[in-house]
């Protein structure tokens, strides 16, 4: 087998490079136009594989990562209330966000009022459970605490 067989049997590479170089002579107004966006569109998607290729999988240097520290002898009802702080931190943070967000919607034209109605009242649904079964947690707590004879008396 030879090299010319990759080809479709009429074409050879020199009867293919002399079509393109008489393609590229002749006057077509659309012939440059179309060139660079071709081109353009071959070396955007060459770029978007080489971002794509490096996303989340190049390691990352410096990262800071700070970690509480508690005290290996804080009782379950510190626990519990460190989680209802966490908790209120969190739905403040989630709030500030979501009206950050609603400016954007406004900008924009969104209709979001809504939905917005629809999602607080779940989410304060959900916070009201949430916070039920942190305090029924936190009564168990503290009554077992009381109950519990304390260390290194009679």
């Amino acid at each position: 087998m030879s090299a010319m067989t990759i080809f479709p049997r009429p074409v050879s590479p020199k009867s293919a490079l002399s079509d393109l170089w008489s393609y590229f002579r002749e006057n077509r107004p659309h012939k440059w136009p179309l060139l660079g966006l071709s081109a353009a569109m071959t070396w955007l998607i060459i770029w978007a594989f080489i971002v794509d290729a490096n996303t989340n999988t190049m390691p990352t240097r410096n990262q800071i990562i700070y970690v509480q520290s508690w005290d290996a002898n804080r009782s379950d009802a510190a626990v519990i209330l460190q989680q209802k702080m966490d908790l209120a931190r969190r739905e403040a943070a989630l709030q500030k966000r979501q009206r950050e967000m609603q400016g954007v919607a406004d900008v924009f034209g969104i209709d979001w009022r809504a939905e917005e109605a629809r999602n607080t009242a779940r989410r304060k649904e959900a916070l009201k459970q949430i916070n039920a079964q942190l305090d029924a947690r936190l009564a168990k707590a503290e009554e077992a605490e009381k109950s519990a004879p304390e260390v290194g008396q009679p």
